[in-house]
């Protein structure tokens, strides 16, 4: 007699659910009280200035807790299309509440972007979705790895130049350092992270967040090309 085998089946587990959003409502507020913080300390910056120091803080501690909850370094996105593991629903939980709290800092903020409302957005929508189905988030992790780690110095970059600090040594070493690391992470690692992930047996719905998220710059920038080779010439003869 065979026996059967049961599989795992990706449905949301609304306990879980409501627990990671009990959760994500305190980072939440821990974000926005790190800012208010913030602006007291420095009262004279701007609030981009007060706004990239937080989002710093949470770039180095997401590349922290998503670096804790990988289960395997010598092949970090494995297992592909499992079950979360408690570490990883508190790394993508903090980045979760992150990306909420910097989404209304971007409302607020003197020059509205709606590309990058547009970015928070999806990447919203694909950690939701990953923590509702609780399901592939080693995927999830890999991603936020690649995409967090070069963060820092883009931030440090804006922070100098308000400091008065662009054409220094250190501005420069952040600029190589970035250009390096945004690069290679964006270009190699993502593209094989993007490859995997539509490759293994994922949610739809984390499949095409996946692949929105890691070529959304290069869709954005070849709008925005186009754009502006095809836009008239109103000059006055």
């Amino acid at each position: 007699m065979v026996e059967a085998v049961q599989f795992p089946t990706k449905t949301v587990n609304y306990c879980t659910v409501k627990m990671d959003e009990s959760i994500i409502n305190l980072v939440v507020v821990s974000w926005t009280t790190l800012f208010l913080l913030t602006r007291k300390i420095f009262p004279n910056r701007s609030f981009d200035f007060c706004n990239r120091l937080v989002s710093t803080v949470h770039a180095i501690l997401a590349v922290i807790l998503a670096s804790i909850s990988v289960q395997d370094w010598s092949s970090p996105v494995c297992p592909l299309a499992s079950r979360s593991s408690p570490k990883q629903i508190r790394a993508m939980a903090v980045t979760l509440a992150y990306l909420i709290y910097d989404f209304v800092c971007c409302l607020f903020d003197k020059q509205v972007k709606i590309d990058n409302l547009i970015h928070h957005l999806v990447v919203v929508v694909g950690l939701v979705a990953s923590l509702a189905y609780e399901w592939c988030d080693s995927e999830i992790i890999a991603a936020l790895l690649l995409t967090e780690i070069s963060s820092p110095f883009i931030h440090l970059r804006k922070i100098l130049k308000e400091l008065g600090c662009k054409d220094t040594d250190l501005n420069l070493t952040a600029d190589v350092l970035f250009a390096v690391i945004f690069s290679s992470a964006r270009m190699m690692g993502g593209a094989y992270l993007t490859f995997m992930t539509l490759s293994a047996d994922n949610p739809i719905l984390i499949k095409v967040i996946n692949f929105m998220d890691f070529n959304y710059y290069r869709i954005h920038n070849f709008f925005y090309l186009t754009k502006v080779d095809f836009k008239p010439n109103l000059a006055p003869l």
